[in-house]
């Protein structure tokens, strides 16, 4: 089972990550895009929580003590949740075509995209990486992949609060009347 973490989590990051810097290069000029330093307050702690879950060894070895048993079953469970989170956040970014950004922005000719993934909810990018994270969490099953998935949480939760300023400065009503419909993040929940 290691072997099977060791090389099968890196695999499915890496392909989501080749396809998301070769699908960056499509995107429509921006008219309005955050500060270096607004990006960094949501990029550091996903590079945080990229290392708590994929660093070997933590300096912190409570974090590498288990919350959940070395078992095949939550393997496979984790394997089974990242993949689908990958492939649900490539569904998203497919779904926004041109509109796409890494960084909060407000593009020319923005368009407000509320079908696909957005008919189920208003950051599906973000709920896929939440899962995914939470996949592989499960799969290492050491505190420290529960530490990650905060730290993932929180720069998410920052950005989509962002996101949701500009959106409704852009579309006002429309935005209002789509975040009256769809959650934030969980279905019928968030």
């Amino acid at each position: 089972m290691s072997l099977s973490y060791e090389f099968l989590f890196p695999a499915l990051w890496l392909s989501w990550g080749a396809y998301w810097l070769i699908s960056s290069r499509q995107v429509k000029d921006f008219a309005r895009r955050e500060t270096r330093a607004s990006r960094l307050s949501h990029i550091v702690p996903l590079v945080v929580a990229a290392l708590l879950l994929w660093l070997p060894r933590l300096p912190l070895p409570v974090l590498d003590v288990r919350f959940l048993p070395r078992t095949a079953g939550a393997f496979w469970v984790g394997a089974a949740m990242t993949a689908a989170g990958l492939a649900f956040a490539v569904w998203a970014r497919t779904h926004l075509g041109r509109n796409w950004s890494g960084v909060v922005t407000i593009k020319v000719e923005h368009e407000l995209v509320t079908s696909g993934p957005y008919r189920i909810v208003r950051h599906p990018i973000y709920t896929g990486l939440l899962l995914a994270f939470l996949g592989s969490a499960v799969a290492q099953g050491q505190w420290r992949g529960l530490l990650a998935i905060a730290w993932v949480a929180v720069a998410l939760w920052r950005k989509l609060r962002l996101e949701e300023t500009w959106m409704l400065e852009q579309f006002g009503q429309r935005y209002e009347t789509y975040r009256a419909r769809a959650t934030a993040l969980v279905p019928f929940l968030l």
